[in-house]
C-alpha cells in the first residue's frame, strides 16, 4: 500500500496523479492524501497499512515540509518499517539523502521501479 500526496503548501498534483495512476497499474493500492497535506496525515496513513509514503512539490519553498513529513514519521515510531520517496522539480537525489528519504524518483516510471525495489518486488 502507497500513501503518496503533495506537501503541506503546495497545491500542485498533476505530477502526483501520474504516479498514482502508474503504481496503480502496477498493481499497488495506492492512497491519495491529495495536496497542501499536513505531515499528520502521512502519520495517519503510515498507521493504516501504507508501507511506502510517496511525497511530492513543485515549490522549492514547500521542500523543508517533506523534511517535516519524514521527522513526524520518525517521531510516531513508524520509520522502521516505512519507505518514503520523494519527487518534484525542485527535488533529486542528494536533497533526499539529506532529508532521510529511503529514495527520489524523477519521473512516474522510475517511482514505480524506485516503490518496487524499496518493497522487494520485482
Amino acid at each position: 500500500k502507497v500513501a503518496i500526496g503533495t506537501v503541506k503548501g503546495d497545491l500542485h498534483d498533476i505530477g502526483k496523479k501520474l504516479v498514482s495512476m502508474m503504481l496503480e497499474g502496477s498493481g499497488f493500492e495506492i492512497m491519495d492524501l491529495g495536496i497542501d497535506v499536513p505531515p499528520d496525515k502521512f502519520v495517519d496513513a503510515v498507521r493504516q497499512g501504507a508501507q511506502v509514503v510517496a511525497l511530492s512539490a513543485l515549490l522549492t519553498t514547500t521542500m523543508p515540509n517533506m523534511k517535516n513529513v519524514v521527522e513526524a514519521i520518525q517521531q510516531a515510531g513508524l520509520r522502521e518499517n516505512t519507505r518514503i520517496i520523494i519527487g518534484g522539480a525542485p527535488v533529486n537525489q542528494a536533497y533526499a539523502d539529506h532529508i532521510g528519504a529511503d529514495g527520489y524518483a524523477p519521473d512516474a516510471s522510475s517511482a514505480v521501479r524506485k516503490v518496487r525495489e524499496l518493497v522487494g518486488v520485482q
